[in-house]
């Protein structure tokens, strides 16, 4: 990780200030990339041993906090509040957004700057805040760009949320 670099204002993954764009934030939207489809949802994401890990939820659910006490641990930045999913094979694929890469919101500081992952397999999906069962027998499923993903009700909650979320990956994620 790079040191600290607090910037002035919101950027989101599309270049524009918040508040400027940040409905089009949460909408998905489609983008025709040669013969592929890419897919850039509003979501944070981060890579832990090469795969995966999306975090969805509307503003202000704890996406990006997550995804700072993840990469704590070792993870890596695919993308706060925009990931570019695209599909290669049997597998959707998550990359940084073409705009603001290596950037995460630290909630009350600023924008820092992270050093980011290459693209990965995406394994799984936390959905921000729901109130999640005690204990899951199996993850939802969820049909993107014709791959299938499993979901997982996440509520970050006070108590241990990346240790939660490193293990909801571990059971619930794609290999």
């Amino acid at each position: 990780m790079s040191g600290p670099t607090a910037r002035a204002g919101r950027v989101c993954a599309c270049g524009s200030r918040q508040g400027d764009r940040a409905d089009e934030l949460q909408r998905e939207r489609k983008v025709s990339a040669g013969a592929r489809e890419e897919l850039l949802i509003g979501a944070s994401a981060v890579s832990i041993e090469r795969r995966a890990l999306l975090i969805e939820g509307p503003p202000g659910s704890g996406k990006s906090s997550l995804c700072l006490a993840l990469i704590a641990r070792g993870a890596l930045l695919i993308g706060d509040d925009g990931v570019a999913l695209s599909r290669r094979g049997e597998r959707l694929v998550a990359a940084p957004p073409p705009r603001a890469r290596g950037l995460l919101e630290v909630h009350g500081i600023g924008l820092a700057s992270m050093a980011i992952a290459e693209p990965a397999p995406l394994a799984l999906i936390l959905s921000l805040p729901h109130a999640a069962d005690r204990m899951p027998e199996r993850a939802a499923r969820r049909d993107m760009l014709g791959c299938t993903v499993p979901v997982l009700p996440f509520a970050p909650g006070d108590i241990a949320p990346a240790e939660r979320a490193l293990w909801a990956l571990q059971i619930h994620g794609l290999p």
